[in-house]
């Protein structure tokens, strides 16, 4: 996992989404599409790095977390900007799409 994508729980949650852009990525381990999308979400995450932050969301781990934000399938990722959410995409999307989707909370 990329150094600049932080693993999220409860305790931490709150304060990562708080300030900027955000980009979380909800996912479980032993979801095929959320693996293949990881490198993915690396890739923007390291291309974006001065610009966003990034976290990642074990649902298995972390039923709460997945249940206030009504994450129903995976993997799902879901955009904060100044601790509300603007946008969420499901489902895989290449490394142009997803970094066009963080971009334009960006302006």
């Amino acid at each position: 996992m990329a150094k600049n994508i932080k693993m999220l729980d409860e305790s931490n949650f709150s304060k990562e989404i708080e300030s900027g852009v955000t980009l979380i990525d909800f996912f479980a381990e032993w979801c095929g599409p959320c693996r293949m999308l990881a490198p993915v979400v690396e890739e923007v995450a390291t291309s974006l790095k001065d610009k966003a932050s990034f976290g990642k969301v074990d649902i298995d781990k972390q039923v709460k977390l997945a249940t206030e934000y009504q994450v129903t399938s995976i993997p799902t990722l879901v955009l904060f900007k100044e601790g509300k959410e603007v946008d969420r995409i499901v489902g895989l999307r290449d490394e142009k799409a997803l970094k066009e989707f963080v971009e334009k909370a960006l302006k």
